[in-house]
């Protein structure tokens, strides 16, 4: 049976609905399921070495998540505590440098009114003043909200049980997954689908896999530098700075103006401030002529402004989820824009029948 062009845009745009449906739907549950296969996903080349080795994928999955969850547990053991303890003490301070930027700003307050009007400057003061209140208290009440709040204890309970089984069971079922996806291309289509499906998948590895191993090496590396230079929060601005690094930039730009302020408030003293942005100076310059190019790459090709417009797009249709599939799903699409560019680029809408010609002939030959 013939297929028009529109019937199969139809049948893509009625997939697209009713995942978008299932994802709506379903969005309270999925999240541990969404974890475990991207654990299954960044851990599948040690499953495949040891697969390599002779050794059952059974075996392979339980010794890989064993160690890989050992890890993390050592990790958040040691760098909660601390992260807790510093973002409390950051929350309970920031009164003080609101006081502080406001004594600053204190001998230009009659040139900021010059310039924006007596009514602008006070209705800037007061509402920093009600944020400020605003997120001390929002943020004090943190701690208390999570272990007074029974639903999220029984959602992180549930996302902690079935994150390991269902990464275990990915891992393990790995081969028959691809195997089943790849039976159900069209046969007419399924070398073009194969194609981009590798695309797909070296895009989403070298981003996933190459990003987060740099942005774990710069939050650890960050913290450290930070919390020797004796910053106040050093080791949080640190690790947050690291966290955002996920997406290229940004978590730079950000640990820099956090910690450059934090360092003016602590003291004022120049040398120090400039100290600090050394350190961030410096971690730019590795991450990006040493760190990005070797583990990341230079072809995987997702852009920051991208990824930054897939998490919001994510975390506003999904909430949290909606961010843990932003950067596949900005893969995706990313690989099927270009194929549709190219599609278009060499289709009559494009060029006109002389440009045909020649594409003919040099794709032929003589």
């Amino acid at each position: 049976m013939f297929f028009s062009p529109l019937q199969k845009a139809g049948f893509w745009l009625a997939f697209g609905v009713v995942f978008t449906l299932f994802i709506w739907v379903f969005n309270d549950i999925l999240t541990p399921f969404i974890l475990g296969m991207t654990i299954a996903y960044l851990l599948n080349p040690l499953m495949e070495w040891l697969s390599h080795k002779k050794i059952s994928r059974h075996v392979s999955a339980l010794i890989i998540l064993l160690i890989f969850f050992c890890i993390l547990s050592v990790l958040l053991a040691l760098a909660l505590p601390v992260i807790v303890r510093q973002g409390q003490q950051f929350l309970e301070n920031i009164p003080a440098y609101y006081q502080s930027f406001m004594n600053f700003i204190a001998p230009y307050k009659h040139w900021i009114q010059s310039q924006l009007g007596s009514d602008s400057v006070e209705q800037i003061n007061a509402t920093l003043t009600d944020n400020a209140g605003t997120l001390v208290k929002t943020g004090g009440g943190i701690v208390g909200g999570l272990a007074m709040g029974g639903k999220v204890i029984i959602n992180m309970g549930t996302t902690l049980v079935l994150t390991p089984l269902v990464a275990y069971f990915m891992m393990v079922e790995w081969p028959h997954i691809t195997r089943w996806i790849r039976g159900l291309y069209p046969r007419q289509h399924a070398h073009l689908i194969k194609g981009l499906m590798h695309k797909i998948d070296h895009k989403i590895a070298g981003f996933i896999r190459g990003q987060i191993i740099v942005a774990f090496i710069l939050g650890v590396s960050y913290a450290i530098a930070l919390t020797i230079a004796g910053l106040n929060y050093g080791f949080l601005i640190g690790i947050g700075t690291g966290i955002f690094s996920i997406i290229p930039l940004v978590g730079s730009t950000l640990g820099l103006v956090t910690a450059i302020s934090v360092a003016w408030f602590q003291g004022g003293d120049l040398t120090f401030v400039a100290i600090i942005a050394g350190i961030f100076f410096l971690g730019q310059f590795i991450e990006g002529n040493f760190l990005s190019p070797k583990i990341v790459g230079n072809t995987v090709g997702l852009h920051p402004l991208w990824v930054i417009f897939a998490l919001m797009a994510g975390g506003a249709l999904f909430g949290i989820l909606g961010m843990l599939i932003a950067i596949p799903v900005a893969a995706v699409v990313g690989v099927l824009s270009d194929f549709v560019i190219a599609q278009y680029k060499a289709s009559p809408l494009y060029l006109n029948n002389e440009q045909e010609k020649t594409i003919i002939l040099e794709d032929h030959g003589p």
